[in-house]
């Protein structure tokens, strides 16, 4: 059985930083590129990193760009999400996905709908 699990959310003021996890198990993920995902109260589910299968390849959101960084360990199975100054509107619940895909561009990265497994999720507060 695959399944994501992410960890590392948390309350948190603002301009502080957090770091996500998110550990896969049931089956290597070294074909399958990454995304972090994130839904607001009241707001559909958007778009936040993806990382390609390689790990040669990052995409960001507008919203995160050069205050989020993704990375992924192959080897651990893991995808961390490291979050540096922290905004009360990123408060959010925080899922990963993966989907098995030699393709590497922000236009498929970045639609859920292209992923084939998610996380249950994981609350990230950010206070002013």
């Amino acid at each position: 059985q695959v399944q994501l699990v992410e960890s590392g959310g948390g309350l948190v003021t603002a301009g502080g930083s957090l770091r996500l996890s998110c550990a896969g198990s049931g089956r290597t993920f070294r074909s399958y590129a990454r995304g972090w995902f994130r839904q607001a109260p009241g707001k559909e589910r958007e778009f936040v990193a993806a990382i390609s299968w390689s790990g040669g390849n990052t995409y960001y959101a507008d919203s995160v760009e050069g205050r989020f960084t993704i990375s992924r360990d192959s080897a651990k199975n893991t995808v961390d999400l490291q979050m540096n100054s922290l905004k009360p509107e990123d408060t959010a619940v925080y899922y990963c996905a993966a989907r098995i895909s030699y393709v590497s561009a922000m236009g498929v990265l970045s639609s859920e709908r292209r992923y084939d497994y998610w996380g249950q999720g994981t609350q990230v507060t950010v206070s002013s």
